[in-house]
């Protein structure tokens, strides 16, 4: 592939510099003011340069301000500048990601405040955090408009996705239900990933590109290679594709300690197809294929023979999985400058998640390789080596809206209508059959409508206001009660600019989050494990605890409280300089949020287990904090510094959450040399630990993270990349680790998993080819 590349780029020849062209873009897009009126329509070659901050064409490893200059619709579903909106909105930008190099995707929010993640090393899925809040949906993923609902229980958190980050061309974040109208359940905040496309590969001037891309790394034999090509075939069709190939081996933490089953092999692609049929209409056709192979679980460590109880040593099992996850979209945008009445945007797509394991290494058995036999039957929890166990989700998902725009004076106004609906599938198969308990099959369906006004007065004053409808419906085989409701759920936002650059509002957003199929249907018993417990179950069997169904489980509503500064401002000191910077406090009241409560009797014997564990409504938690994301950017340098200072408790009890990250502190300077195309920068993060949690977990460390990177234009079409990833080779475990539910010692899969690699050196090569 690669020789026919190049071949390729002989024949076609050498394209045109963009860089003047790149330059003037920027320049114009930065005087546009929010909500403009319409202008006369641009020629596509002249829409495609309008936004280099979303295009690779830009300097990779520019100025961090860029990125809050971005274009972004996740807040309002209306098109405006990050820096703009009256939420808190924060952008990654594509130049910023192949700066950073990130192995998975949790390394490009360092500089995003109120987000953190709590993920295994030993599972490349990722788990995002939004302001303390996760699982089940609380936090909205989606990718190129597809929802990512996947959730398999287990000992860490309860929902995950799979995305390679070679794939990402960009992502918004907006935190808190501030994004009520972008999609049920977001009462922590949404996370909307854009795949790479033609624009990021196919310069101005080009029919044709192709970008290839390698790296490799240490702790432990890092590799990356990709490739991405598109063609403009005519006129109005665009073909674009690529694919990623990533391996490591297992990676050591800042102990130096092998962290098991951490090495993992990842194949992906993507092909898009987009037409324009006739003026202002946009059709694309994407799919994306991921395939997964890594063993989760831990190995035991250390003889059980020795006087150390058990549980101290006992690792879990292992699985060989093999996940695969497929995407399809097709979406239809309309938008013509001269339309005030229709500017639309219809999404069609499913989103598939098949996660086949099989079990390899048996935590109950030391000998014989932990193959089962009549007199030593294994772990009745995950059975003996050789089963095998499986987790599907299907998503079939819609989601329409338009905008109509009109003037009654000096007022300005937007009025945007919106419906949307996702049904999730979930099929679960367990030859033990623990899993088709603790992850229930059902179905599970979600629909919405909302209309929002946005409003702009002369250039001072702005007010967006809207209103959304939910319900849900949840069916399942295995248990006879479902459950469902339906919600109202407003919101309103006010600012101004009493002067040019300062932008302060206030905001009040609620949103409504639909119960799992887990949370309400979960049904039966808990396989024993070996346990000395074997309790009795309202359904006829026994097991280790029951779990109860609880078909009368509330939905979780978000009631946020915010307010918040915009400041923008340009030559300051010096001529082409720029300062961005957000601010905000909140406060979110959670009422009637979820959690898993055991309660019944108590039988004490080699530790405590109640008789029952069911999800329930609590009455109340209660989130706040205060987040902060600021950039200046002086042209040869720049410094930026982000964060968050946040907590969270149950106020029925003064108990603190476990997911809560509470203090993350970023900063990021860098200097550009040799006219501009050699960028040297350096990231300092500060975690802080989070004591106040529940009973029975392990609380995270607090840690430092110092992470140096270099990208070096060597040519026009070649960049060569650079970066040591944890500079003082700190151990750290990101987040609290929850204790055993039978005997409250630490869940050692958990722990053992959990710690961060330590110093990591990687080096990268991107070479582009391409014509006209």
């Amino acid at each position: 592939m690669g020789a026919s590349v190049f071949s390729i780029a002989l024949l076609g020849g050498e394209a045109g510099n963009a860089q003047t062209a790149d330059t003037q873009a920027a320049s114009g897009a930065s005087q546009r003011q929010k909500q403009p009126q319409r202008k006369p329509a641009k020629p596509p070659q002249d829409r495609e340069a309008a936004a280099p901050v979303m295009n690779a064409r830009a300097q990779i490893g520019a100025a961090p301000v860029q990125s809050l200059d971005t274009i972004t619709v996740a807040a309002s579903r209306t098109e405006e500048r990050a820096i703009d909106a009256l939420a808190p909105v924060s952008v990654v930008t594509l130049e910023q990601i192949q700066g950073l190099q990130p192995n998975r995707l949790s390394d490009v929010f360092y500089n995003v405040p109120g987000v953190s993640f709590q993920e295994r090393g030993d599972d490349p899925s990722t788990v995002i955090n939004i302001r303390g809040l996760q699982d089940f949906g609380r936090v909205a993923v989606v990718v190129d408009g597809a929802r990512q609902n996947y959730q398999r229980s287990g000992h860490n958190a309860n929902g995950s996705f799979f995305l390679d980050p070679e794939l990402v061309g960009g992502v918004d974040i907006v935190r808190g239900p501030t994004a009520n109208i972008y999609g049920s359940g977001a009462i922590g905040g949404v996370v909307s990933f854009r795949t790479k496309d033609i624009d990021d590969v196919v310069r101005p001037g080009e029919r044709w590109g192709v970008d290839m891309t390698g790296s490799g790394g240490t702790n432990n034999a890092r590799g990356m290679g990709s490739i991405f090509g598109g063609v403009r075939a005519t006129p109005n069709v665009d073909v674009f594709g690529g694919a990623v190939y990533r391996t490591q081996g297992n990676y050591k933490d800042g102990n130096g300690t092998e962290i098991g089953n951490t090495g993992n092999e990842i194949a992906a692609g993507l092909m898009k197809v987009m037409v324009r049929p006739a003026e202002g209409h946009e059709i694309k056709l994407g799919g994306i294929f991921q395939d997964y192979q890594y063993n989760i679980g831990q190995f035991n460590r250390g003889p059980t023979t020795t006087s150390a109880p058990a549980a101290a040593i006992a690792g879990s099992s292992v699985y060989a999985s093999d996940a695969k996850n497929y995407t399809g979209t097709l979406t239809w945008k309309y938008a013509r400058p001269d339309d005030n009445l229709w500017d639309w945007n219809l999404s069609l797509y499913g989103n598939r998640t098949d996660n086949d394991q099989v079990k390899t290494y048996n935590n109950r058995i030391t000998t014989g390789g932990g193959v089962c036999t009549l007199g030593n039957p294994g772990n009745n929890i995950s059975g003996c080596v050789g089963d095998k166990r499986g987790y599907q989700l299907n998503t079939l998902g819609i989601d329409v809206h338009n905008t109509t725009r009109f003037n009654v004076g000096d007022w300005r106004n937007a009025v945007t209508l919106g419906l949307d609906a996702f049904q999730d599938d979930v099929s679960t198969f367990d030859s033990r059959g623990n899993s088709n308990v603790t992850t229930p099959g059902g179905l599970r369906t979600v629909s919405g409508g909302f209309a929002q006004l946005k409003q702009n007065y002369s250039t001072w004053f702005e007010a967006v206001s809207a209103i959304r409808y939910d319900r849900y419906d949840l069916h399942s085989p295995f248990v006879a009660t479902g459950g469902g409701g339906d919600r109202f759920s407003p919101k309103i936002t006010i600012g101004v600019t009493p002067v040019a650059g300062f932008t302060p509002y206030i905001s009040y957003a609620e949103g409504y989050r639909a119960p799992s199929i887990t949370e309400t249907l979960v049904s039966g018993a808990h396989a024993n494990g070996g346990s000395p417990f074997n309790l009795p179950c309202p359904d006829g069997k026994t097991g280790l605890f029951c779990f109860l169904p609880n078909p009368n489980l509330r939905p979780e509503v978000g009631k946020n409280k915010e307010a918040g500064v915009n400041l923008k401002y340009n030559d300051i000191f010096a001529a082409e300089d720029s300062f961005r910077g957000k601010f905000n406090v909140f406060r979110n009241d959670v009422v009637n949020y979820i959690d898993g409560v055991s309660f019944g009797p108590v039988v004490t014997m080699f530790g405590t287990v109640n008789q029952f564990f069911q999800y329930q409504n609590i009455a109340h938690a209660r989130i706040e904090g205060f987040e902060w994301e600021t950039a200046y950017d002086a042209g040869l340098w720049y410094v930026g510094f982000s964060g968050h200072l946040i907590q969270g408790k149950n106020v029925d009890t003064n108990v603190g959450l476990a997911t809560i990250t509470p203090r993350k502190i970023t900063t990021t300077g860098g200097v550009r040399l040799l006219d501009r195309r050699l960028t040297l920068a350096a990231q300092w993060s500060s975690f802080g630990a989070n004591n106040d949690v529940p009973a029975g977990y392990l609380p995270a460390t607090g840690y430092e993270l110092v992470n140096l990177y270099l990208t070096w234009n060597a040519a026009k079409d070649i960049v060569f990349s650079a970066s040591i990833d944890n500079l003082l080779n700190q151990y750290y475990r990101p987040y609290a680790i929850p204790g055993s539910s039978t005997d409250g010692t630490t869940q050692n899969d958990v722990l053992w998993s959990s710690p961060g690699p330590g110093r990591v050196y990687k080096a990268g090569l991107k070479i582009h080819f391409g014509g006209a």
